[in-house]
Parts: C-alpha cells; structure tokens; sequence
C-alpha cells in the first residue's frame, strides 16, 4: 500500500522496532519509515488490547504512539527518524512517573 517514490530516496538511517533493523530515509518520520518497512500496528489500546496504526501522520490522531529510547507515548509521526534509535510498541496505558523528562 505504501510505497518510497524513487525520487525521495535520500540518506539512510538505521533504527530498530521491537528488535528487528529497519532502514530508512534520515528525512521520514518514525511513522512513516514504519509504513515505508511494512509496519501496520506500533501500539495497542489500552481498554481492549487492539493493535492500531498510523493513521492522520499530523499528530492529531495519535494512533502512532511508540516507545522510543525507552520514553512512552512518543507519536511516531512527529518524531524524525535517526540512527541506532530504538523504536518499540506501545502496549496499553504508559506511566509516566517512570520517566525521566524531556
């Protein structure tokens, strides 16, 4: 469904989600090289536990949120792509006590 135009192809990154080594263009958003690799759920919901997508890719939706570096309730579509970043899916509610701020 989705697909890189050729003429975007620029500098590549190297990042991981849920361990496995994804590259993309040092350019995309973690939401979009998770589409552009194929990637069609990063978090779960926490009242029924399904699995949800980027949808909107503007920050209004929300559906893209990740853990990314360990920090939770990050949207993907928001966030640029950069190498060696650990991207995870969110499962469920996150606390945010645990965390240090940004």
């Amino acid at each position: 469904m989705f697909r890189r135009a050729p003429d975007r192809i620029r500098a590549q990154v190297t990042f991981t989600f849920d361990g496995i080594p994804i590259t993309a263009s040092a350019e995309d958003s973690v939401a979009a090289a998770l589409l552009a690799a194929g990637v069609r759920a990063c978090r779960t919901t926490p009242v029924s536990g399904s699995a949800r997508g980027p949808y909107c890719m503007m920050g209004v939706c929300f559906e893209c949120l990740v853990r990314i570096d360990g920090v939770g309730n990050r949207q993907g579509c928001l966030v640029q792509v950069r190498d060696g970043m650990k991207v995870e899916t969110q499962k469920g509610a996150h606390a945010l006590s645990a965390e240090p701020a940004l």
